[in-house]
């Protein structure tokens, strides 16, 4: 695993580069010297966390179901065209 340091001058002006660095380990991005973000490919986040799951899992609502929504019926939305 490579880690790669970038400035965040750096990251602002080639993001493909860090993005291609990313592939091959994170990619500490510094701020004023300081570490202050790391950059993951998306599959290497999820197995350090354990998460292991499905877009439309993320996208569900829990409890949805339980939430009553009450659509008022609108009348008379279409008015006669005024041609004079």
């Amino acid at each position: 695993m490579t880690i790669t340091t970038l400035s965040s001058r750096q990251f602002n002006q080639d993001a493909s580069k860090a993005k291609k660095a990313a592939l091959a380990g994170p990619v500490f991005i510094t701020d004023r010297g300081r570490p202050a973000h790391v950059l993951l490919t998306f599959d290497e986040y999820k197995r350090i966390t354990g998460i292991h799951t499905k877009i439309a899992d993320l996208l569900a609502m829990p409890g949805i179901e339980d939430v009553d929504l009450e659509i008022p019926q609108l009348h008379d939305l279409a008015q006669p065209a005024d041609f004079s």
